[in-house]
């Protein structure tokens, strides 16, 4: 029996550094995005999940190793070798990543609460008043807590365990029972912000990047590369599988339903969870998106804050001063991007699903970052990365580059549409469409 038992500790053992990563990357953004493509595009998500995972599966690992082998941290590598301006724009970059995802938690806080407390939409001042004090009871926190790594990995692995297990049993009901509706495919054209935006956060090198960070708060070294596999593996599989949970519950409820309705609210979202729950399932859902949000606005925070703090020279640990001061700069940042976010009257699934697709801009970096550090040659022997991971990594650095490039076009169309003249213009030189176009229209555009 013994025998047995210690493989099974060593196991869980070694989880824990890449179980932040996977719960902070699963947040209600990453929920709320797999929702609307599953809805959107059906099947041809599923597919993406799982390329996407087995990509930030290498990454993270990739990541873990570098923690484990390099003796400093990794800002501070590539200021030694590239120069502090090259490891002040890396931390710059990710700084950014994490005020765009720190805004998504933001939204994704006020998007739970709202369907809780009744059919009226809250007031601006109400929501941004919600969102102050959450902020302050998170910094507050963070300044408070002791051993604040230990903390948050063992919420992390109940968190996540707690999502699986909701998610799972919701799946199971939800395929299980016929479907009330006969599919229609899905007519108009579609936005293809929510795929980015799944593939940013399934695939979040940012979150990646940090693993090193969290590699050697643990105390991993050399003697635990193995385990920093293991982590990867296990912990990122769980992310991919919740992830395609979701899109697949989504897909079976959504896709095709003529009385489907466009999911512009956290409530609709919740839906997926009446086959199983009833009318509470809107509850359990928004409760879940609250705890998700709250549980992600730390951790979230603390990397783009410690990954600055390292950039700058000024510590990478979470008992230095800096990074915690530069944690609440992240906070701050998020929360007052979201505030104006608000201040617009619309739903805030779309400024969610926007929000985390801006976190694609800046992987093509934090990947080159990482693939530089794994492959100088004073990595032999042991300390020598496997080709595999290697190969992986510089495909989802390939992937990262295509994504930057469709997501700045996409982004760019959506904040600049075509005025109606313009519009019309494309209309009147469409071959066939001659006529079509508004006598007044065609005239004004013949002159």
């Amino acid at each position: 029996m013994e025998n047995h038992d210690i493989p099974r500790r060593s196991l869980l053992k070694s989880i824990g550094p890449a179980i932040i990563v996977a719960a902070v990357v699963l947040g209600p953004g990453s929920i709320l995005t797999s929702s609307k493509v599953g809805s959107s595009f059906g099947l041809i998500g599923f597919p993406v999940i799982v390329v996407s995972a087995i990509l930030m599966i290498a990454m993270v690992a990739l990541s873990a190793r570098l923690g484990a082998v390099y003796e400093n941290s990794l800002c501070d590598e590539l200021a030694s070798r590239l120069g502090r301006p090259v490891a002040v724009f890396v931390g710059l970059t990710l700084f950014t990543l994490v005020a765009f995802f720190q805004s998504s938690n933001n939204l994704a806080l006020i998007g739970g609460v709202e369907p809780l407390l009744g059919d009226e939409e809250l007031s601006f001042r109400l929501r941004a008043g919600m969102l102050v004090m959450a902020n302050l009871l998170i910094i507050a926190c963070l300044y408070l807590v002791r051993n604040l790594y230990g903390s948050i990995e063992g919420f992390m692995k109940l968190l996540l365990g707690m999502m699986t297990v909701a998610f799972l049993v919701n799946f199971v009901v939800v395929m299980t029972r016929p479907q009330s509706f006969e599919p229609v495919a899905p007519s108009g054209p579609l936005d293809w912000i929510p795929l980015l935006g799944m593939i940013g956060t399934t695939f979040s090198v940012g979150g990646a990047f940090y693993q090193a960070y969290l590699v050697k708060e643990k105390g991993w070294g050399l003697a635990d590369v193995k385990a920093g596999v293991i982590d990867s593996v296990v912990s990122i599989s769980m992310l991919g599988i919740v992830t395609a949970i979701v899109l697949l519950t989504s897909w079976r409820v959504f896709y095709g339903n003529p009385e489907s309705v466009t999911l512009a609210s956290v409530g609709d979202v919740a839906r997926q969870l009446e086959p199983s729950f009833g009318a509470s399932g809107k509850i359990i859902f928004c409760l879940g998106i609250f705890a998700g949000a709250l549980s992600s606005f730390l951790v979230n925070a603390l990397i783009g804050g410690t990954v600055m703090s390292d950039s700058i020279g000024k510590g990478a640990r979470l008992q230095d001063k800096w990074p915690v001061h530069l944690t609440v700069v992240a906070l701050l940042v998020g929360m007052f991007v979201a505030i104006a976010a608000l201040q617009n009257k619309e739903s805030v699934v779309p400024l969610i699903t926007l929000a985390q697709a801006c976190t694609v801009i800046g992987l093509p970096a934090l990947a080159a970052a990482l693939i530089y550090l794994g492959t100088r040659p004073e990595l032999t022997g042991p300390r020598k990365v496997p080709a595999p991971i290697l190969t992986l990594a510089i495909i989802g650095f390939c992937v990262s580059c295509v994504l930057m490039l469709i997501l700045a076009q996409k982004v760019y169309a959506k904040l600049n549409p075509p005025d109606e003249t313009t519009t019309a213009f494309i209309e009147y030189l469409t071959p066939g469409n001659h006529g079509v176009v508004a006598p007044a229209k065609a005239t004004e555009l013949r002159t």
